[in-house]
This record gives C-alpha cells, sequence and structure tokens, in this order.
C-alpha cells in the first residue's frame, strides 16, 4: 500500500504540481516530510495506567512505538507539575508514514459518523496540515470491547511545500478528502 502512494507520487502527482506551480526542477516539488501523531492523556496525572493503554493503542494504529510526553512547566490550575507525564506522540517517515496515510485517507477517515470531508482550513500558513480526531475508534486497529476510554488525538502532516495553496494541492493529490 504504502510503495503504490510513494509510486503514484512519483509517477502522477510529481509532473501535475511542476505543471501546475511553473516548477524548474522536481526538487522543488513539494513533499510530505513526516507525520506527527499526538495524544494527550490529562487524567494520566492522577493515574499513570492511563498513559499504558492509550500508548498500546498509539502503538496499534502507527505501526511503530511511541514516546511518552511531558509535562514542561508547572500549572497548579491543573494539577500539573513539570516533567510530568501527559501524552504519548509518534512521528512517521518513510513508508510507515505513506501506509498510515494510506489507511487514514481510504479507510479510516470515511468510518467517521456524518463525515462529509475534512476542512480546508487547517493549514498553518507554511504548509503543514493539522487534523484533530474525537475518537480512535475509526482505526480498524482498535478493538471496541478492548478500550478503556475513547481518546481523541492531533494528526500534523508536515510538508516541503511553501505556502498553503501547494500543501492543500500535494494533500488533494494524495487522496485528501476535503470538503467540497
Amino acid at each position: 500500500m504504502a510503495a503504490r502512494m510513494k509510486e503514484r507520487f512519483q509517477s502522477e502527482i510529481t509532473p501535475a504540481l511542476m505543471q501546475k506551480f511553473n516548477y524548474k526542477s522536481v526538487m522543488q516539488v513539494p513533499r510530505i516530510e513526516k507525520v506527527v501523531i499526538n495524544m494527550g492523556v490529562g487524567e494520566a496525572t492522577q493515574n499513570s495506567k492511563v498513559l499504558d493503554a492509550a500508548a498500546e493503542d498509539m502503538q496499534k494504529i502507527a505501526g511503530q512505538k511511541p514516546v511518552i510526553t511531558r509535562a514542561k512547566k508547572s500549572i497548579a490550575g491543573f494539577r500539573l507539575r513539570e516533567n510530568l507525564p501527559i501524552g504519548v506522540k509518534v512521528t512517521l517517515r518513510g513508508d510507515r508514514m505513506y501506509y498510515f496515510l494510506d489507511k487514514l485517507f481510504n479507510i479510516s477517515l470515511p468510518r467517521v459518523r456524518d463525515f462529509r470531508g475534512v476542512s480546508s482550513k487547517s493549514f498553518d500558513g507554511r504548509g503543514n496540515y493539522t487534523l484533530g480526531l474525537k475518537e480512535q475508534l475509526i482505526f480498524p486497529e482498535i478493538e471496541y470491547d478492548k478500550i478503556d476510554k475513547i481518546r481523541g488525538m492531533d494528526i500534523v502532516i508536515v510538508t516541503t511545500a511553501k505556502s498553503d495553496e501547494e500543501a492543500r494541492e500535494l494533500l488533494t493529490q494524495l487522496g485528501m478528502p476535503f470538503t467540497k
């Protein structure tokens, strides 16, 4: 699956982007650098077993062992101390990244209830796209009976595009289901 998406990028998408944006070299064509999946687990401050369950879910989804993220500073209102574990994240590159994106675009996102496409306004101005998911159940690896709590996650797609328009075209060509 990942090889197919990578092949399609080189054979179809690169020439289309070169023609649309009048690039002189193949190296100017934007490409996806990495995908970062982040899951904040706020209740991990009271119960450390919650973080283990979140890490297990993340590993099933991404196919890679997650890193535990820690609080950068103490916030008394949230009962948070510096260096306390508060979430998990995974950075995907290469074939794992393409495999995950293919699974996300073609299998997981269509499983979202009342799905009409993702917003095309979630670009950051530098060609990176952020997508928030409300539950981890949309991924086929997660079994409904085995989860302890429904958790959301953020997915950041980092591209080498210079503008949002270039990044939007790149993701559209790859098969990202944007709203019409």
